[in-house]
């Protein structure tokens, strides 16, 4: 199963946890941010706040590696080691 694969079947599955701009989801890469956003914001700017609210549901995301990726449900941010 390729990487986009991956996360279109687990952005199936139940959040683990919800923000103001994201959907939080396990997957088996790593955690993904579904920006609730149009994908018209920048995606520096969707990582910035990735990190600050990855906080707020317990996650410290600073030190993980992070791809961009665009699902059928918008822009996800993977966040893996």
């Amino acid at each position: 199963m390729s990487t986009q694969e991956l996360l279109e079947a687990s952005l199936k599955e139940p959040a683990i946890g919800q923000t103001s701009k994201f959907q939080w989801h396990a997957t088996p890469i790593g955690i993904a941010a579904l920006s609730k956003q149009e994908l018209s914001v920048s995606e520096n700017s969707s990582y910035e706040d990735a990190l600050k609210e990855g906080l707020e549901v317990g996650l410290d995301l600073s030190r993980e590696e992070r791809e961009s990726h665009y699902s059928k449900k918008g822009l996800v941010i993977l966040f893996y080691s």
